[in-house]
């Protein structure tokens, strides 16, 4: 049975260049989403939401393989962020101001009879606070601008302030939805510095 990588699939979405931004159309993708607010260092709803997705992404996985004979390797962590001041989070990073939903991203055949299987069979294993926000829903993003970050999440804030002060401006481009990270790297695995989180901005021409 051949195991299917999103990543590898389409590497326009998942390998940016490092040295500047380059725009690609996102096609409508399916998520697992869970919201919140809050510092995700320390806001237990962020610990929560984050145990509640990949339980049920990796029950969803086994059951595509099991009963529809279909693998596919579980996707990384990705979130979308905002605040009700973007200055908090573009410049100041004051991360207690934040509002995410955060998202794994599940293949299309995945339905929602099979994501309430699995949110039940999760239950089962473990006490879940979060279980009960989860949802799967589709994104549509369209047109980004994206650039890989190498390096610690709070090293982001000179490549936000240029993609938004700087390239947006310079490109005829204004924003279009939801700041979005994709965590490529493990925090618990891997070295601050060595960290890669694609930074993706939904954009549009400006009037």
């Amino acid at each position: 049975m051949n195991k299917l990588d999103f990543k590898k699939e389409w590497p326009h979405l998942y390998n940016p260049p490092r040295q500047d931004f380059v725009t690609v159309e996102v096609p409508s993708l399916a998520y697992l989403m869970v919201d919140g607010h809050g510092d995700p260092n320390s806001a237990p709803a962020y610990r929560e939401a984050v145990e509640a997705l990949y339980a049920v992404a990796y029950k969803l996985k086994f059951m595509s393989k099991n009963e529809l004979g279909r693998d596919y390797a579980v996707m990384p962590l990705e979130g979308l962020w905002w605040a009700e001041d973007m200055d908090h989070f573009t410049v100041r990073r004051d991360k207690s101001a934040w509002d995410w939903t955060m998202m794994i991203l599940t293949p299309d055949w995945i339905t929602p009879e099979m994501m309430a299987q699995a949110k039940a069979a999760a239950v089962e294993k473990k006490e879940l606070p979060a279980l009960a926000k989860l949802r799967l829903e589709t994104l549509e993003e369209g047109l980004v601008a994206q650039i890989m970050h190498i390096g610690s999440y709070d090293e982001e804030t000179p490549t936000l302030a240029r993609l938004h002060q700087e390239w947006l401006p310079a490109n005829g481009y204004v924003e279009n939805g939801k700041h979005h990270e994709i965590y490529l790297g493990d925090p618990r695995k891997v070295a601050p510095s060595k960290l890669k989180t694609i930074l993706r901005q939904p954009i549009r021409l400006r009037p």
